[in-house]
């Protein structure tokens, strides 16, 4: 035990160098785990946001066209603007089997994330009686 007037060399308290690179280096690396996944996090969180704006666009052409009279097989396209983005859509309707239904297959295509074309974002299928 030191006494207040002794002679004995003290050690001091705190940390080391060594100790402190250590500590920077678990820091670092637990942040840039955290800015990765917040940045994936951010990607799906839009990718879904995508789908599910593409997937109404494509809901209300069916519902669209199940207030339509006369509907024939062929095939339409158009534009529509939904959540701050124009969308394209593409219609192909045909004879479901049994000849009872029609088959309409609803294509939904937007720009794709980082990309300056249109990509496909949903593919909606619903049947309206014949």
């Amino acid at each position: 035990m030191n006494r207040p007037g002794s002679s004995a060399p003290r050690r001091s308290t705190g940390f080391t160098l060594v100790e402190v690179l250590v500590a920077l280096a678990v820091v670092a690396l637990a942040l840039g785990a955290l800015i990765r996944t917040t940045g994936q996090a951010a990607d799906t969180q839009y990718e879904a946001e995508q789908r599910t704006l593409a997937l109404w666009v494509a809901s209300n052409r069916l519902a669209e066209l199940s207030l339509a009279a006369g509907l024939e097989a062929g095939r339409s396209s158009g534009r529509t603007r939904m959540g701050g983005r124009d969308w394209r859509w593409q219609t192909d309707i045909s004879a479901a089997p049994g000849g009872e239904l029609w088959r309409i297959d609803v294509t939904v295509a937007g720009t794709a994330l980082g990309e300056g074309r249109n990509a496909t974002v949903a593919v909606h299928t619903g049947y309206l009686p014949r």
